[in-house]
């Protein structure tokens, strides 16, 4: 697709500085822009870019601009990053939507199917599920039975969906993630592990996004809870009965063990562990690595393992650092009192 920096700029409420017939046929990232294309500008530290960035034309923001010509066509903005997320978002909706259920994809009789919903090949359908409209599910997805997806999601190729589940409205779901796998329960017997039967499911309520790779666990009795605008990276645990509030997110390989409450807006680093039955309140931070194993109040932030306040783990790191030397100065301090004191 072209555009001109006048449509791109009518899309955003921008204002232009420079040729508003400059034509567009693709995006860059700022430090790699070609000729025809487009990037923006929305922090000081990429500000350089606007002089020397091959693009032809950047949407920036208006506290960087310096000037009232530039080599190039500049949109200018209030937020850069806002108004290139709104242009991608309009992007993606002109591509167009799939439709219709492909040969190949397997339905029980008892599915019921909303309007303007996409089926790929080889996509397995149980028996009493419900699907809203313009909801796309991509090939080789199993849905188990009973289950239920919401409007206009987005479920990619290899999720497995087990039974009972409920998929809220505007839900995402990338590839090879398993909703509704069984929680690890075992009670130890004299002949071994014996399994305990899951007999839960997963709640995931609306305009969640969940990474690939992902699993999250069926409660053992109740419900796996996921809230509402809660985005989840990939290569996450989430284990049984676990509830986790609004607007959280969570970041790549985080785990989360059973039974443990999260509240709303927390941040949730890489690699972080959190251990099970604790709560967490509403605006924590948790820094990557951060091993977790007892509930946080509201606003903490926490790093470490186990992981403690987040100021007072940098001071004593300080002090940990220089641990050899300390060391090192108390023995000269007990040889030399003990030295006096033979004296």
């Amino acid at each position: 697709m072209e555009f001109t920096a006048s449509q791109i700029a009518g899309f955003i409420n921008g204002r232009i500085i420079g040729d508003e017939n400059a034509a567009i046929t693709g995006v860059s990232p700022i430090e790699s822009g070609d000729d025809g294309h487009l990037s923006f500008v929305a922090q000081e530290r990429f500000a350089e870019f606007i002089e020397t960035s091959k693009c032809s034309v950047l949407i920036v923001s208006e506290k960087l601009l310096t000037k009232d010509h530039y080599a190039k066509t500049i949109i200018a903005v209030d937020d850069a990053y806002l108004s290139f997320q709104i242009l991608m978002n309009l992007y993606t909706e002109m591509q167009g939507r799939n439709s219709g259920i492909e040969e190949g994809a397997v339905f029980h009789e008892t599915a019921k199917v909303g309007e303007n919903v996409y089926v790929g090949a080889f996509t397995c359908v149980s028996e009493k599920v419900k699907i809203g409209d313009d909801t796309q599910i991509y090939p080789q997805v199993y849905i188990g039975k009973n289950v239920k997806i919401g409007k206009n999601c987005v479920i990619y190729s290899g999720v497995r969906i087990y039974d009972y589940c409920v998929i809220g409205d505007n839900c995402i779901i990338h590839s090879n993630s398993v909703i509704g796998s069984d929680g690890f329960g075992f009670q130890p017997t004299k002949d071994g592990y014996q399994k305990i039967p899951q007999l839960g499911n997963v709640i995931i309520k609306d305009n969640v996004e969940i990474g690939s790779n992902c699993s999250i666990d069926r409660g053992t009795l109740g419900s796996t809870i996921i809230g509402k605008g809660t985005k989840i990276d990939n290569l996450i645990q989430i284990a049984h009965n676990v509830q986790i509030g609004e607007n959280n997110v969570i970041a790549a390989q985080a785990g989360i063990a059973g039974s443990t409450l999260i509240g709303d807006w927390n941040q949730i680093g890489g690699q972080v562990g959190i251990v099970g039955h604790i709560k967490i309140g509403n605006q924590v931070k948790i820094q990557a690595q951060s091993g977790v194993n007892n509930s946080a109040k509201d606003g903490d932030i926490l790093y470490g393992s186990p992981a403690i306040n987040a100021g007072e783990y940098r001071r004593n790191y300080v002090h940990f650092r220089n641990f050899t030397e300390i060391v090192k100065r108390i023995n000269t301090i007990e040889r030399d009192a003990r030295e006096k004191t033979n004296e």
